[in-house]
């Protein structure tokens, strides 16, 4: 009998010790480990675990999902997007004038090593969801609320029941264009999808109510299975559109063929680049997986020049405590160029500035 979502979910290696027993670790890199989760639990799907090169210690797919065998960083934040600031109900921010992100749950399929909200450890999904009258309602009074972002944790493992509140109470909103669920379920732990027959006639259900988006995350050509190539497909066939967000990562995309391939796959699944995000300044995070702006401008160009007009829509993107800023390239002076594509303060929008940067510069307030 094939398992239910729930059931494999369960069986997701989640400490060192189940860890050791499936990759050959040394006592040193388990007392390393065992540091990180401390602060920063594990969570790694049987699926995704078996995408790793078991025999190669810098293996990209292992980067993304198990901790640092030398330990925990402390350098960096954990909220280096201001998320705290722009939170107007328990577990709603509503930074950017025409959308809302609802953080419906604090748990995922998979905690991703290079994430940017590992610090979220705050309230349920039944938590949030206990708020959902008062969402509608802060919506319906901001008329210049056009969309609504469902996010988390990840919006997907949550239950259909909770999934379904959510589109039932929006779907209802006329204001709203569209809704976007943000989920990495189609890449770390597609099973959620394909295993879930109910899920996916929900979904087609709302579908034909309001415009509904996934957007997921893809990051190296490898991740691109027949499962979550059947999970993508579900999802296209149900009527939803799917988009992609890629971080660029020190060690796993970072140079312009594999970035290029992954655009290229995206293209081919008829999924929709949206961003290429540098990775942000997280605790944990940026000494392990940051790349330099200038190297990181050089490698986005490079890899978008591969591609054919449909695979050349992302934007480099720095999603900044002041906003999405898009990173352009250089001047001839030598000056990174930048651009805001959003902007808490509506008046950035569409500036464009300039920075000079040096050659181990990674995020804005790293400039000069």
């Amino acid at each position: 009998m094939e398992q239910t979502w729930q059931e494999e979910l369960a069986q997701n290696v989640t400490s060192v010790d189940e860890l050791s027993k499936i990759i050959p670790l040394t006592e040193k890199e388990k007392a390393g480990m065992r540091e990180v989760t401390a602060y920063f639990p594990m969570s790694i799907p049987k699926y995704y675990l078996g995408l790793v090169d078991l025999g190669d210690p810098d293996d990209p797919i292992r980067k993304m999902c198990v901790p640092a065998a030398s330990g925990l960083d402390r350098k960096g934040l954990l909220d280096q997007s201001g998320e705290a600031s722009n939170t107007v109900l328990p577990g709603m921010q509503h930074k950017y004038r025409q959308t809302v992100l609802i953080l419906t749950s604090n748990h995922c399929g998979m905690y991703c090593r290079y994430c940017f909200r590992r610090r979220l450890v705050g309230l349920s999904s039944d938590e949030v969801a206990k708020h959902l009258d008062e969402m509608v309602d802060y919506i319906a009074i901001h008329p210049e609320i056009t969309d609504v972002l469902l996010s988390g944790g990840d919006a997907l493992i949550n239950t259909n029941s909770t999934i379904e509140r959510y589109l039932s109470a929006f779907c209802d909103m006329p204001q709203l264009d569209f809704i976007r669920l943000g989920s990495r379920a189609p890449v770390s732990f597609p099973h959620r999808i394909t295993h879930d027959p109910d899920l996916l006639a929900m979904l087609r259900c709302y579908q034909q109510r309001k415009q509904l988006y996934v957007v997921t995350h893809f990051n190296h050509p490898r991740e691109f299975t027949d499962e979550s190539y059947e999970a993508i497909q579900a999802l296209q066939q149900a009527g939803l559109t799917v988009k992609n967000q890629t971080v660029l990562l020190r060690g796993v995309n970072d140079n312009p063929g594999t970035l290029a391939e992954v655009l290229r796959s995206c293209t081919r699944w008829g999924i929709v680049q949206h961003y290429i995000f540098q990775c942000r300044p997280v605790l944990g995070v940026l000494s392990r997986f940051q790349v330099p702006i200038m190297r990181g401008s050089e490698i986005v160009n490079e890899a978008n020049a591969r591609q054919n007009g449909f695979g050349k829509a992302a934007d480099y993107t720095m999603s900044h405590i002041t906003g999405k800023i898009r990173i352009l390239g250089r001047d001839k002076s030598n000056r990174m160029c930048f651009q805001y594509k959003q902007a808490k303060d509506p008046t950035r929008v569409g500036r464009l500035f300039s920075r000079a940067l040096s050659e181990s510069s990674c995020w804005l307030d790293d400039l000069s």
